[in-house]
């Protein structure tokens, strides 16, 4: 129930001290024709409706979060302890350099890491999300083919299988966008990227392993095509969870790369954000990179590239983000990196393997950090769909896998464990999955109807998408129009 329709007239409380500044009153004509509509409640009424409200909210800390090619990870509470530090927290980014080195420290050591862990040389942290990162990426493409004068190289190559921010990052940089499909065995079609490239190729965007969970084995290959075009390669970080640690994109030939700090590197993801997309690039790239990169030299100081593209986002870009990010790598050190990995790699390998008897997978053999499943047979045997699967989650306490992606598996569900979850979760969220499956079998038409037990039951999605209500209708209560019907 909205807190609109918990109000009563009449009801009030007394939170606010009495205004003890002068308040000038409006001229006559600025005043309102009508009352507003505030719900009139008591303190204790307030408390418990947002408590309630709270209670609604889903996210890692309140269960399993399959969503897959999304890294719904545990987020360390150490993260942030540090991220809230007196010496992070109240600075000004208009402060004077020498009076925050140790600010500037911290951006530096962060850089180092990531640099490392991906095998390039420079990176900025202005972008704020991934999206944001993958355009900044294409800029520092575009900035190097026009340094050269190479302005006609204006298109990018895209797998089909690639997340679908990519060819939309790349038509707004001004780039015009190639898609090639998938192989057999899931990877890129070698024989449709040599005949898509040619002098016109700025570059490719790949996602590695791919949104099937799939590491490509040709990855090598499939970069030189692209240099020997005279492109360049791009990695898109989102999945970087799988082989952090393992394999570098640097040494995959890769130029480019965005990471997601609120996926990979455990910082608050979506509305518990904000992000941070930072972007990393090979030394001859640099020079193209947004302002403010940070150099030691006798101290810390902040340079601009020679020929920089300019701040992308203001000042530093999420700068406590990037702390959290740094804490986790600081606790996980050397050894721990590779180990998150290996644990995502093989939790999503156990559940696959509890669950492949049943469920059909996309693409058979060992997968990466999560695994897709085709729901196309059930679906034609039960007219149950992953739709159906996924709000049957619901009723279980448990957030659905990903739905309906990637679009090249038909009826597809995508789940991505990773690596924070205990046997225990992963058993418990397999036995859910084969339950759901029985009922899809033997009585398809309560999947139809779910979920039940949310406080929201089936909701018309077409509709809900098409002819959004975002406010609430007073039709029913005392009118709001003045006298001019407005």
């Amino acid at each position: 129930m909205l807190i609109f329709e918990k109000g009563r007239e009449g009801r009030s409380l007394s939170i606010l001290p009495e205004c003890d500044v002068p308040v000038t009153m409006p001229e006559e004509g600025d005043l309102r024709k009508i009352n507003l509509h505030l719900p009139q409640m008591s303190e204790n009424d307030i408390s418990r409706h947002y408590t309630e409200t709270a209670k609604m909210a889903y996210g890692v800390n309140d269960g399993f979060y399959p969503l897959g090619s999304c890294t719904m990870k545990y987020n360390p509470k150490i993260n942030e302890d540090t991220s809230s530090l007196p010496g992070f927290t109240q600075i000004h980014p208009l402060q004077p350099e020498h009076t925050v080195q140790g600010c500037l420290e911290m951006l530096k050591t962060a850089e180092q890491y990531l640099c490392e862990i991906t095998g390039m040389d420079r990176m900025t942290f202005q972008p704020a999300a991934g999206a944001h990162g993958e355009f900044v990426g294409l800029l520092l493409m575009k900035a190097y083919h026009e340094s050269r004068g190479d302005k006609k190289r204006t298109k990018i190559i895209v797998p089909d299988s690639a997340h679908g921010t990519n060819p939309a990052s790349a038509s707004m940089v001004g780039f015009s966008v190639v898609s090639i499909p998938s192989a057999e065995d899931g990877g890129v079609d070698l024989e449709a990227l040599k005949k898509a490239v040619g002098e016109d190729t700025a570059g490719l965007m790949l996602t590695n392993p791919n949104t099937l969970g799939l590491f490509d084995k040709n990855i090598l290959e499939i970069t030189k095509i692209i240099h020997d075009a005279g492109g360049l390669a791009y990695y898109d970080g989102a999945n970087l969870n799988a082989v952090m640690g393992m394999v570098r994109p640097g040494d995959m030939g890769f130029d480019v790369v965005h990471l997601n700090l609120h996926k990979t590197f455990s910082t608050p993801h979506g509305g518990g954000g904000p992000g941070s997309g930072p972007v990393g690039c090979k030394s001859f790239l640099a020079e193209f990179l947004p302002g403010d990169l940070t150099e030691k030299e006798d101290r810390y100081l902040l340079k601009n590239p020679p020929q920089t593209m300019g701040r992308v986002k203001s000042f530093y870009g999420n700068f406590l983000t990037v702390v959290r990010a740094t804490t986790y790598l600081l606790m996980l050190g050397k050894e721990g990196v590779p180990q998150a990995s290996q644990h995502a790699v093989l939790n999503a390998n156990y559940m696959m393997a509890k669950l492949k008897d049943i469920y059909d997978m996309a693409y058979p053999g060992l997968c990466m950090h999560e695994f897709v499943m085709s729901l196309a047979r059930l679906k034609k045997e039960t007219g149950v769909s992953a739709m159906d699967i996924a709000k049957g989650f619901l009723d279980h306490g448990i957030h659905p896998p990903t739905m309906y992606f990637p679009l090249i598996v038909p009826e597809a569900l995508m789940a991505e464990p990773t690596e924070t979850e205990s046997k225990e979760t992963l058993d418990h969220v397999i036995s859910v999955f084969r339950s759901l499956y029985e009922t899809a079998k033997s009585d398809p038409e309560t999947l139809h109807q779910a979920p039940v037990r949310t406080p929201v039951t089936r909701l018309d999605e077409v509709k809900a998408a098409r002819n959004p209500i975002l406010k609430y209708d007073f039709s029913d209560k005392e009118t709001d129009k003045d006298d001019t019907g407005n």
